[in-house]
């Protein structure tokens, strides 16, 4: 059978199919190219972030409290006097040895000194002729008066048996001191202690020749070690916080675990230009006779802290050619490289003691190029993408 003839659509209809095919095809068309315009944006996304730098932040920590300073001390006596004789002769007898405890004015030891008491000797007779001298004057002088009364000698006469008389007794005065001055240094062939303390050194013997003056060595040294002295060099870097009254403990090789107590009393509020710190002064009480002069011991100190001291890693730091600097991270994710100025070196962290706050984000491990005003975007948190800087959402402005 002949298939039936096919039926032509009306002119409207056949409009109706062109215009949905038109779109339809439009549609198609369209969404390529949105599609082509989404990956090439994407792309470019992709690409810009992979030029900004990928940075981590650095940990940063407050500063103590008190910081924990821990130096080398030298231990000295409150007093130390070293004891030389004032006269010249032989020793006669000793009789304080080293470790002896002795009073003020107590004998350490004799001297025989026969020249000084010939001299004394000397000196007295002479004293005793011109007191001999002065007493003929004198009396011949009031034996003138009398006779110018009577008017039997002239009044001249009279004046130069007074004057006569004066330089006798001037002479008789000057001979009289010379005496007490020899006597005052017959005194000094007693060796005496000038303080209570202990005898630390004695450096004679019996027989042996004594000079005086401190042109050799000290007959004997008697220290006072009811309390000691600590000296102790300070860095530069940690004076600041030092005030008279500040506490501190000690150490000693010889008493291990013992901690013995000490205040700081004075600064010499001058700086050791060979090492760059100051000499300080602590004192500590001795009542048990524990320490010695000249020994070592090691001092803790507690410094106050400063609160707005920061420590951080010491890989934070840029590299050594551009000084002591950080790069902070701003809140528009660029970069700003800011000096500091650092205090103590702990080898993986350092102190920081200005131009730094803990609120600041350092990035740790800058690279060497990294500039002021580059982007840069935070590494990623574990189980996440990276993440521009600034802003979370958001990629980072170049």
């Amino acid at each position: 059978m002949p298939s039936p003839p096919l039926k032509s659509l009306p002119p409207r209809q056949l409009a109706l199919v062109g215009a949905i095919a038109l779109v339809a095809a439009g549609a198609i068309v369209a969404n390529g190219l949105i599609g082509r315009s989404r990956n090439q944006q994407e792309l470019v996304e992709w690409t810009n972030a992979q030029a900004v730098p990928t940075v981590t932040l650095a940990k940063l920590t407050r500063g103590d409290a008190e910081q924990k300073l821990i130096l080398p001390g030298d231990i000295q006596p409150y007093g130390r006097a070293t004891v030389y004789s004032r006269v010249n002769g032989y020793l006669k007898s000793w009789n304080t040895d080293i470790g002896a405890h002795v009073k003020v004015n107590d004998v350490l030891a004799s001297i025989e000194a026969p020249d000084l008491d010939q001299q004394l000797a000397q000196a007295r007779a002479t004293l005793a002729s011109a007191k001999a001298n002065y007493d003929i004057a004198s009396l011949t002088a009031g034996r003138y008066n009398t006779l110018v009364e009577k008017q039997a000698i002239s009044q001249q006469n009279a004046d130069q048996s007074a004057a006569d008389a004066q330089a006798k007794k001037a002479i008789m005065d000057a001979d009289e001191a010379y005496v007490r001055q020899l006597e005052a240094m017959e005194s000094f062939k007693q060796i005496v202690a000038p303080f209570d303390g202990v005898v630390t050194e004695r450096n004679t013997d019996v027989g042996a020749l004594i000079n005086s003056g401190s042109s050799g060595r000290p007959l004997f040294v008697v220290s006072d070690l009811h309390r000691v002295r600590i000296y102790v060099q300070v860095p530069q870097a940690f004076t600041a916080g030092l005030r008279p009254g500040l506490k501190a403990t000690f150490e000693m090789p010889q008493y291990p675990g013992q901690k013995f107590d000490a205040t700081l009393v004075t600064l010499s509020n001058a700086m050791i230009q060979t090492t760059r710190s100051m000499q300080v002064e602590l004192q500590a009480d001795n009542s048990d006779g524990k320490l010695y002069g000249g020994a070592y011991c090691r001092v803790d100190f507690q410094v106050p802290g400063d609160p707005n001291m920061v420590r951080l890693p010491a890989t934070a730091l840029m590299p050594a050619n551009r000084g002591s600097q950080v790069a902070i991270l701003g809140g528009d994710g660029k970069v700003a490289l800011k000096a500091i100025q650092l205090g103590r070196d702990f080898g993986d962290t350092v102190e920081v003691t200005a131009g730094l706050s803990p609120q600041d984000q350092v990035i740790d491990s800058p690279p060497e190029t990294l500039q002021s005003g580059d982007a840069v975007q935070v590494g990623p948190v574990t189980g996440s993408a990276p993440k521009p800087a600034g802003k979370p959402n958001s990629p980072a402005t170049q």
